[in-house]
């Protein structure tokens, strides 16, 4: 939100984000379909905001309703909510993608705020996980540039035993693919083990990145995985190309 840089402190940037939310945004959604139960839709807006970046379904939230707000909304009234929030640009959906079968898994799904700061002011700031965050960034930035962008799941077998791993993001344009795992912080070999292994279970020849926190330059090992800060990776617009 381009204003909110001209304004000087952080009450007055908290306050602006929370009034567009209201003013701008839910009036607009309620009024434009139609919607009667306008405090369900704000609940459903603030849940979706402290699960940023996880995998959820419409009955998973009806649940979370049920559960936490004592509401019996129903799956198929939060799904229509969901698509409310879509077409008003606050919210972007990203789908799963079987990397080695080659197909979409309907549900569940991410989603993602295409404004982080009115996702923050929504939760007065107290939810500020910086891995979500980053990965709520990234996407961004992702989509931005142009790419369609899902998250990512390979099938794994290890000593026996079936297991799915994620990979955040397959970013793609045309004939050009990229794999991107998003990591804050890797403290030691086996987090950075723990990212990588999704990404070496990939045999394709399409380009594989961790993108860390900080503003680590880009670098690349010997199994062609690529490492970049955060910083780098956002301001360079051919980082994708390091």
């Amino acid at each position: 939100m381009p204003y909110i840089v001209g304004l000087k402190t952080d009450r007055d940037k908290t306050d602006y984000l929370e009034a567009l939310f209201r003013e701008t945004y839910l009036r607009d959604i309620v009024e434009r379909n139609d919607i009667r139960h306008e405090a369900e839709l704000g609940e459903l807006v603030s849940i979706v905001a402290s699960a940023v970046g996880s995998l959820t379904n419409p009955d998973k939230l009806a649940r979370a309703f049920r559960t936490l707000k004592s509401s019996s909304i129903s799956a198929p009234t939060i799904k229509r909510y969901l698509d409310c929030l879509e077409d008003a640009f606050l919210l972007s959906e990203a789908q799963q993608y079987n990397v080695k079968g080659k197909r979409y898994i309907s549900t569940p799904l991410k989603y993602y705020f295409e404004d982080v700061g009115l996702r923050n002011a929504l939760l007065n700031f107290r939810q500020q996980e910086e891995t979500h965050l980053m990965e709520n960034v990234l996407y961004n930035e992702l989509v931005v540039r142009g790419y369609h962008v899902d998250v990512g799941v390979v099938d794994l077998v290890e000593n026996g035993k079936r297991k799915r791993v994620e990979i955040d993001f397959v970013a793609n344009e045309g004939s050009r693919r990229y794999y991107i795992q998003s990591a804050f912080a890797l403290p030691d070999a086996e987090k950075r083990a723990q990212e990588e292994r999704p990404l070496l279970a990939v045999k394709d020849f399409f380009k594989k990145i961790v993108v860390v926190g900080g503003s680590a330059k880009a670098s690349r090992d010997e199994r062609g995985i690529v490492t970049i800060g955060l910083k780098q990776f956002l301001l360079d617009p051919n980082s994708l190309e390091l």
